[in-house]
């Protein structure tokens, strides 16, 4: 079946169906910013080994990868999502994980294990 969509879209391409905008994740508001602020370096470095814990080889939603995060029942109370995938990022700005797609969007982004051959 998506051999014929594509097909039909390269004659036809304005019948392929418009992709959403990614709209950004919102910045963690004045509440939020005071509690991550008080968070200590190990709890911090507990949310980056949970987030790291549930990371795959093959690609994966970052709001999933954080939507999993937060359920698991060693998570930290009251951390909001936003945090989380604000320490996605920077995991994958020290080379922890790799991304594709809009890392200010979580439902529009996807990491997995960084590649050890880059």
């Amino acid at each position: 079946i998506l051999q014929i969509q594509n097909e039909i879209y390269g004659v036809r391409p304005d019948l392929r169906p418009v992709e959403p905008e990614p709209t950004p994740d919102p910045e963690l508001d004045q509440q939020q910013k005071l509690f991550v602020a008080a968070l200590d370096p190990a709890s911090v470095k507990k949310i980056d080994e949970l987030l790291l814990s549930f990371a795959a080889h093959n690609w994966r939603k970052v709001a999933m990868l954080v939507g999993m995060a937060m359920s698991d029942p060693s998570h930290i109370k009251g951390v909001p999502d936003i945090f989380y995938a604000q320490r996605v990022r920077l995991l994958v700005e020290n080379g922890s994980l790799e991304s594709q797609g809009n890392l200010q969007a979580m439902r529009f982004s996807e990491v997995r294990y960084a590649s050890q051959d880059t």
